[in-house]
């Protein structure tokens, strides 16, 4: 068997192009290179002069947390598939002989960015960029939550009492190894979701309720590029109405119009929304042991062809990049749900990019 040669490694590489490789798009049409001074000021590298070796470029180390993100990578299997892939090391800039980072390194720099709190800033980042490509927001805006799973904790009833307090139980405090461990900051919920039709064909009364461990995705996306604007963390057991006034609206949408499912419809809402400017249409709710009157059916109707949207942004987050926290505490699933959002305004631009192009 002959050695390979570096025609033979372009050959590979030009054969990947013609069967479509989504990082080198990422390449083309992405500039990472803006990402630069955020990434510097929130890694803060100390002076190099007394030497030592240097770190990896901080841009490097980003897009490899956006090949982990693009494909629900741990850090392990990241390390393995750069040194595997070829078109991973060409999305990252590197050759056959240049070193990769390790698993531990992959860690330590998205540990380093989560702990400055950069990902609301890289995320805005990338916004700018969006705004400066001709993407504005536009359209109004819709809003919506998805539940995001988290490793399941096993404690007791009174360490779930504790923690829904606030506290830290008594026994985990001692303990630094067990408390780096325990979630604190995930919950338990119920996901409800549609009964199955029966053999005999009918419906059961009742709908089906999933208990459901981790946190909770908010976003708002504008109604005419479908990007996420605005976008938070909460744990799973946060109501999503509240949400609505913590953020979510985005004041530079070229329309007032909001859409949202009937978990945002109340009065605080409501007045909240009138105040800033915004237009509701948000679904309206079935009147307590009443008939929801027809009027109020066919406008939701009408709403629901638009609110359902944004609901294509979260089946593209879990079925193409598997979207799942891995990490403990919600700051660093912070990172992994910002990230994730990051991504995902990096593909639809990518189609946009591509839809104006063939027009």
């Amino acid at each position: 068997m002959k050695q390979p040669g570096f025609f033979d490694v372009e050959e590979r590489l030009a054969r990947l192009s013609g069967l479509g490789d989504q990082l080198e798009a990422f390449s083309r049409t992405v500039d990472f290179d803006a990402f630069r001074p955020d990434l510097e000021k929130a890694l803060a590298y100390l002076d190099r002069s007394k030497g030592g070796r240097p770190p990896f470029d901080p841009v490097l180390m980003f897009k490899i947390l956006v090949i982990q993100t693009l494909n629900n990578l741990s850090d392990e299997r990241t390390e393995y598939l750069i040194n595997d892939r070829l078109s991973f090391m060409r999305f990252l800039g590197l050759g056959l002989s240049d070193r990769v980072p390790d698993a531990k390194t992959v860690w330590l720099f998205r540990e380093r960015l989560t702990q400055a709190g950069a990902i609301e800033g890289l995320f805005d980042r990338f916004d700018a960029t969006l705004r400066n490509a001709g993407y504005l927001p536009m359209s109004g805006q819709i809003l919506d939550a998805t539940l995001v799973a988290a490793p399941k904790q096993r404690n007791t009833n009174a360490e779930k009492a504790d923690l829904r307090a606030g506290r830290i139980p008594e026994d985990w405090q001692d303990k630094p190894a067990k408390l780096s461990h325990k979630d604190r900051h995930a919950r338990w919920t119920l996901k409800f979701t549609k009964a199955k039709r029966q053999d005999d064909g009918t419906l059961p009364t009742t709908d089906l309720a999933i208990p459901f461990f981790g946190y909770k995705s908010h976003i708002s996306i504008d109604r005419k590029f479908r990007l996420i604007r605005k976008w938070k963390t909460t744990d799973a057991a946060a109501s999503d109405g509240a949400r609505l006034r913590e953020g979510l609206l985005d004041k530079t949408n070229t329309a007032s119009t909001v859409w949202a499912d009937t978990a945002y419809r109340s009065k605080a809402n409501e007045d909240f929304m009138e105040k800033k400017g915004f237009v509701s249409k948000i679904h309206r709710k079935k009147p307590h042991l009443k008939p929801m009157p027809r009027h109020i059916q066919r406008s939701n109707a009408g709403k629901s062809v638009i609110r359902s949207r944004v609901e294509h942004v979260f089946a593209d987050q879990k079925s193409q990049t598997g979207l799942f926290v891995r990490t403990v505490g919600i700051t660093r699933a912070t990172m992994r749900i910002g990230l994730a959002n990051i991504v995902y305004n990096m593909r639809r631009f990518l189609f946009l990019e591509r839809i104006n192009a063939a027009a």
